[in-house]
């Protein structure tokens, strides 16, 4: 298979894009990110056997899938067989190699750890991006996709899809309209995981499918033994690939407290959770953060407010007045408690349903705008729409990634949050420069690598076995901005 460097691809790609220049105009202004309404767009995709055939589906019918790239082609075929005529990858970036002049758009939907690379080279090579959640998997590649998503000016949207839902604009509206005074804590909760977490890191080597390209998949995280327990679908659970279920249900429950409250970065974190091993993520965890207070909107004050997250089967108390024999858990595996100093607002994942706990019904003013058949394609239609724009005159997408990319550090601090336990302490933020405050240059943290609980003659063994403990600075400083292996690299922060 042909080894391609990020150089080497950029480079090959950059000249084919200035040969592009001399092509007529309808075609010219495609390539720069501009394309009449009346025109489709060629879309490639980027890990297409789970999310990204949901998201081609919602497209397919009104614009051209040129290039579809999968590591598992097996895991893809499917997707494969349904497009006969666009061309198959292995290696997203010999796609871009060779395609670069005749896409448009990406979407991307890849495991976690190698969402950041693949979206910032199609965004450097002014391509429009669809980027499944979480956007990223660390803080500092959130950072780079927000400022590369300003300084290109490409179309972008995160696949949190809730947020193109009325139930996500309610929200917003009925806390701008002051319907539940000031909001001072929220209480969020899944009920996943829904694939196993808190697993020892399995001690076995499987042989490699033939159909899978391992190296490809691992991409720039650590090149592990191939297991059949990390792939097709259990990586969301697994530190180097995954944010588990944090990272994959937060995107659409998080949304609306961050778009609501005007949230930017906290100042405080904290999290607990069951057994923490440092390959896996836990079973079930609680995070805090604390956000300090924002400017005020017209009808209501933003004072400090605490943002609590429970999944595993954890859940907050039920708060006052909430009907006995319902369920407090909410619909789509979800729940958000916006605690207010008039009223009470809960509403489940994706910002369904929401209602106030006095039993009021508001009327508030009808602020954001609108996205047709939400839930239905409505959020990828909707960026589709947005390509076709220029940018003067582009739709304010409902998770672009100047807002995408701020709302994912938020859910990544909570990984770190959980990570970083075994410090027993309350972490200060420094979000703008992106660093802890109070972790000492001395200070060391250790992590379990393996749970050896067994039960012999009816007595219980809590064996442990645990790393050396590591500077925990310099432990935090790769959680926050990962060091890639070898052979992979992200683009400069654009300045």
């Amino acid at each position: 298979m042909m080894s391609i460097s990020r150089r080497s691809f950029l480079q090959r790609s950059a000249a084919a894009a200035a040969a592009f220049t001399i092509a007529p105009n309808s075609i010219l202004g495609k390539s720069h990110g501009y394309v009449a309404p009346t025109d489709k767009l060629n879309i490639a995709a980027v890990g297409i056997g789970g999310m990204g055939h949901a998201n081609i589906s919602h497209v397919k019918d009104t614009e051209n899938l040129v290039a579809l790239c999968d590591v598992d082609w097996k895991y893809a075929k499917g997707v494969f067989d349904e497009f006969p005529n666009a061309k198959k990858y292995w290696d997203y970036r010999k796609m871009y190699d060779e395609m670069a002049s005749s896409i448009d758009a990406v979407i991307i939907a890849t495991a976690d750890h190698t969402h950041a690379m693949i979206t910032a080279d199609a965004m450097t090579l002014g391509k429009h991006v669809y980027c499944q959640k979480p956007l990223t998997h660390s803080v500092y590649e959130s950072r780079l996709l927000t400022n590369l998503a300003k300084s290109t000016g490409v179309a972008t949207q995160m696949g949190n899809q809730g947020s193109s839902d009325e139930g996500t604009d309610l929200v917003c509206e009925w806390i701008w309209n002051g319907e539940i005074g000031e909001v001072y804590k929220v209480e969020c909760a899944t009920d996943r995981p829904i694939w196993p977490q808190g697993l020892n890191a399995p001690e076995k080597e499987d042989r490699i499918p033939k159909t899978l390209n391992w190296d490809l998949f691992t991409g720039p995280a650590k090149l592990n033994p191939y297991n059949a327990v990390y792939h097709p679908w259990n990586w969301r659970g697994w530190w180097d690939y995954g944010t588990g279920a944090l990272g994959d249900m937060a995107c659409h429950i998080l949304h609306q407290p961050f778009k609501a409250l005007k949230l930017g970065y906290p100042t405080k974190v904290e999290g607990s959770s069951t057994l923490l091993l440092n390959a896996c993520a836990p079973q079930a965890q609680h995070v805090k953060l604390t956000f300090p207070a924002r400017e005020n909107m017209p009808k209501i004050a933003m004072p400090e407010v605490e943002i609590h997250w429970y999944d595993g089967g954890m859940m907050p108390d039920r708060p006052k007045g909430f009907p006995e024999g319902k369920q407090l858990m909410g619909p789509g595996g979800g729940l958000t408690i916006f605690h207010g100093t008039k009223d009470t607002l809960i509403c489940g994942c994706y910002g369904q349903q929401p209602f106030l706990l006095s039993g009021r019904v508001p009327n508030a003013p009808k602020v954001c705008r609108r996205v047709p058949k939400a839930m239905g394609g409505g959020h990828e239609m909707d960026w589709v729409a947005a390509c076709k724009e220029s940018k003067e005159n582009r739709r304010v997408l409902k998770s672009r990634f100047e807002e995408a990319g701020p709302f994912n550090e938020m859910v990544v601090m909570g990984v770190l949050a959980i990570r970083l336990q075994a410090l027993n302490k309350t972490l200060e933020w420094d979000g703008q420069n992106m660093q802890f405050t109070n972790i000492a240059d001395n200070e060391t943290i250790k992590t379990c690598i393996k749970d050896g609980f067994t039960i012999h003659d009816g007595h219980p063994s809590f064996n442990k076995d645990w790393t050396e403990p590591v500077n925990a600075k310099q432990f935090a400083a790769e959680l926050i901005k990962h060091n890639y292996r070898d052979g992979w690299k992200l683009p400069d922060m654009p300045r």
